[in-house]
C-alpha cells in the first residue's frame, strides 16, 4: 500500500510517500511546500535514489501546493510512482482532536465536522491542517484519508493530570483542560526506545523528552500516557525557542498594568517573544546559536541555555514521582537527538534515581539512535530518532487494509 503523508502548516506542507507492508515498509520520497500564499513559492522533492527536484512558483493556497506534491510524485523523471492509480491512501497531521478523538480515524464527514469543532482549542494549527483534507477532497475524492491526532496519545491521562484549578465550569462548559501535544512522537519513541533498551513498553515506567525548537515531556506508564507537560494549548510546560512555557500567571496581570499591553499582544509575547529567544536578547532561537553563544562566554546566553536545560530536568523528576520510579529516558527531536549537552545536563547527577550515565558515549553522539548509560544502570537513557510520519503511514495502513476486506 503506497501512502502519501501530508502534514499541513500554515504556509507549508511537509510529505512524505511510504509504502507500507505487511512486513515493513519503506520510504519512496520526502519533501517541503514552503511560503504558500507568498510570492515565488518552493516546492522540494526529495525521491530516494533520485536527484532532489526543486521548483519555485507562486503558489496561492494548499490546494496548489497539493497539486504541486501529486506532479512531483509521479513525475516520469523525478516520481515514485507511475500514476495516481498507485497511490492507495492519505494519512494527515492533524495537530488536536480535542476529547473526541482517542485514536487516529477514517476521514469523513462526521470526522471533518469534529474537526472543525476543535478550532477554537487550536486557532493557529486546525484550519491549515482542514485545508489539506479539503484539497485531497477536490484533487483526489475517491482516495482514503486517515487522519492521526497530536493530542490521541495523551487522552488516556487520568483527570487528575489534565484538570486545572480553575472554576470546573470551564472544564464542563467549554472543556477547558490540558490535552497534551506531540503525541505521535512520544508515542513512537516510546516504543522504539523499549524495544533498543530491552525492555517491556507494556509493563515499564518511561519518560519521553521531546526536545526541539518546541518540546514537550511525556509520562509513559504501562504503555499509555499519565501525563504530559504541554496543556490547553503548546505554549505551556518546557521553556521552548520563542515559547515561554509554565509561568505564574500573575506575571501576564503585573505586565499589563505596567505596560498597558492587551490580551492578544501578550499571547503574542507569550508565543513568539519568549523562551530562549527573549532570554537571549531577542538574538536567537535556535538552540545551536544558544551553544554556540554560550561556548564564547556570553553569560545572558550561557543563562538562557541552561533554564531551558532545568526545565528538562524538573519534569524528568517530576514524572518519576508521579509514576512512582522511572526505567527509561528517552531523548528525541532536534536538540534531544542532536544535543550532547543537553542530555547530558539532564542526566548528571541522577544517580539517586537510578540512572548511570556514560557521558564518554555521549559526548558528540549525534542523530544516532544509541543506549547512553551505563550497563549496570537501573534506569536505561537512550536517544532516539523520531517518525511520526512512520506512525501516520502505519495507523492509515492499519485503518484502510480493514476497508479493503
Amino acid at each position: 500500500m503506497v501512502i502519501l503523508v501530508l502534514n499541513c502548516g500554515s504556509s507549508s506542507i511537509k510529505y512524505q510517500v511510504i509504502e507500507m507492508q505487511n512486513d515493513g515498509n519503506s520510504l519512496l520520497a520526502k519533501g517541503l511546500v514552503e511560503r504558500i500564499g507568498i510570492e515565488n513559492g518552493v516546492l522540494t522533492h526529495k525521491p530516494v535514489g533520485k536527484e532532489p527536484y526543486k521548483v519555485t512558483t507562486d503558489i496561492p493556497d494548499h490546494t496548489v501546493g497539493i497539486d504541486l506534491i501529486i506532479k512531483a510524485i509521479t513525475n516520469p523523471e523525478h516520481g515514485v510512482i507511475a500514476s495516481l492509480d498507485e497511490l492507495d491512501a492519505v494519512g494527515h497531521r492533524v495537530v488536536h482532536g480535542g476529547e473526541q478523538f482517542k485514536e487516529s480515524a477514517l476521514i469523513d464527514k462526521a470526522v471533518i465536522d469534529m474537526v472543525e469543532g476543535c478550532v477554537d482549542l487550536a486557532p493557529l494549527h486546525i484550519p491549515a491542517n482542514l485545508k489539506g483534507i479539503y484539497a485531497i477532497n477536490e484533487l483526489l475524492p475517491n482516495i482514503p484519508q486517515v487522519a492521526n491526532f497530536d493530542t490521541a496519545f495523551h487522552q488516556t491521562m487520568p483527570a487528575k493530570a489534565f484538570l486545572y484549578g480553575i472554576p470546573r465550569r470551564y472544564y464542563d462548559e467549554y472543556r477547558v483542560r490540558a490535552y497534551g501535544f506531540h503525541g505521535t512522537s512520544h508515542r513512537y519513541v516510546a516504543e522504539q526506545a523499549a524495544i533498543l533498551a530491552g525492555l517491556d513498553f507494556k509493563s515499564s515506567k518511561i519518560v519521553t523528552c521531546h526536545i526541539g525548537n518546541g518540546g514537550s515531556v511525556t509520562a509513559v506508564k504501562n504503555g499509555q500516557s499519565v501525563d504530559t507537560s504541554m496543556g490547553l494549548t503548546p505554549v505551556d510546560g518546557l521553556m521552548m525557542g520563542t515559547r515561554c512555557g509554565s509561568i505564574d500567571a500573575g506575571v501576564l496581570n503585573f505586565i499589563h498594568n505596567k505596560e498597558g499591553k492587551s490580551m492578544e499582544e501578550i499571547w503574542n509575547m507569550l508565543n513568539k517573544e519568549s523562551g530562549v529567544l527573549g532570554l537571549s536578547g531577542g538574538l536567537y532561537s535556535d538552540m545551536r546559536d544558544i551553544r554556540s553563544g554560550a561556548e564564547a562566554g556570553d553569560k545572558v546566553i550561557a543563562e538562557a541555555e541552561e533554564a531551558y536545560f532545568y526545565r528538562v530536568k524538573k519534569f524528568v523528576g517530576a514524572y518519576a514521582a508521579a509514576m512512582g520510579g522511572i526505567d527509561l529516558l528517552v531523548f528525541t527531536g532536534g536538540v534531544g537527538e542532536n544535543g550532547p549537552e543537553m542530555r547530558e545536563y539532564v542526566c548528571k547527577d541522577m544517580e539517586f534515581l537510578g540512572i548511570e550515565f556514560d557521558s564518554a558515549v555521549n559526548a558528540g553522539l549525534k542523530g544516532q539512535d544509541k543506549v547512553l548509560s551505563k550497563p549496570e544502570s537501573r534506569v536505561k537513557v537512550v536517544v532516539i530518532g523520531t517518525n511520526e510520519e512512520l506512525v501516520i503511514a502505519t495507523d492509515t495502513f492499519n485503518i484502510v487494509s480493514k476497508l479493503n476486506k
